[in-house]
């Protein structure tokens, strides 16, 4: 994995009620701590993703909410962070190590 040079990196995931994205952040949350990556990585459930928009580096969400995507990013836009939907093969495994790449690296680019 690439080391990406940045401050602590917020990821915050987005899943209906935060159950099954809080397997895939706790994957995330060790992937990170054995590549030394300093991040904070939490899910938290759709009612909950507006408090917690002024914190977040990254918005990412199931996929079972693509069709929401626009609506995600009207409500990050004010914040100017970007939001992806987690690719299903990385949900459905809950691989961790493949969320932190996907998620640093397009903190990467949006920040360019």
């Amino acid at each position: 994995m690439e080391e990406i040079k940045m401050a602590q990196a917020h990821i915050y995931l987005c899943c209906g009620g935060g159950l099954s994205s809080g397997f895939l952040a706790q994957k995330a949350r060790a992937a990170a701590k054995k590549g030394k990556i300093d991040a904070t990585i939490e899910a938290k459930s759709e009612s909950e993703v507006t408090q917690y928009l002024p914190k977040m580096d990254i918005l990412c969400i199931g996929p079972h909410y693509e069709f929401r995507l626009n609506a995600f990013k009207d409500m990050a836009a004010p914040y100017n962070i970007p939001v992806i939907v987690i690719p299903e093969e990385i949900y459905s495994m809950l691989d961790g190590k493949a969320l932190l790449e996907l998620a640093l690296l397009e903190i990467e680019e949006f920040y360019k």
